[in-house]
């Protein structure tokens, strides 16, 4: 079990939380060791090779990292990216992002205080990866009338939590 984490400044001193699927696995492990060189603290949760693997508890477990304040940020990384995000997703209190571009990334930190980033690496170049990083980490969440859509969010958590009726009303 992590340690809680103590916020700190962009600099370097953050931890971040990562897992991937199989076809993540390279740009997880390119992304992380760019992370630690640049200072900050990389919680690891898999996977571990390229061979396939079930990624949502992988994905899963990052998020709870963030969400118990474990890590600043989580960043989950597969193929597409769509199944990681749905899966950091399911953890509440978790705001997973799928961002292919700077708009984006930047909007999901600005208007949806965005806590984990799902990254496509069929999708998204390294290099690329490398800056939405950078910008999910240096923008801040505007707050205003957003603050009340996130509060929305969090009601949405609380009523499938409590409702036991999956699929209700389709």
């Amino acid at each position: 079990m992590l340690a809680p984490h103590r916020r700190g400044v962009l600099a370097g001193d953050m931890r971040i939380a990562v897992a991937s699927d199989h076809a993540g696995f390279r740009l997880k492990q390119h992304l992380a060791q760019r992370l630690r060189v640049r200072g900050h603290d990389v919680a690891d949760f898999g996977a571990r090779s390229e061979r396939p693997v079930d990624y949502p508890p992988l994905c899963a477990a990052a998020a709870r990292a963030v969400v118990g304040g474990h890590a600043r940020f989580g960043i989950v990384v597969g193929g597409s990216g769509q199944g990681e995000a749905m899966s950091a997703n399911k953890v509440r209190g978790a705001r997973a992002a799928l961002c292919h571009d700077v708009t984006t990334t930047r909007l999901a930190r600005q208007h949806n205080d965005a806590n984990v980033l799902a990254l496509g690496a069929r999708i998204v170049p390294v290099e690329l990866a490398a800056e939405l990083i950078e910008v999910f980490f240096a923008t801040a969440f505007e707050g205003g009338r957003h603050v009340a859509r996130i509060a929305e969010i969090r009601v949405i958590e609380d009523e499938e939590r409590g409702s036991g009726a999956a699929g209700a009303g389709l």
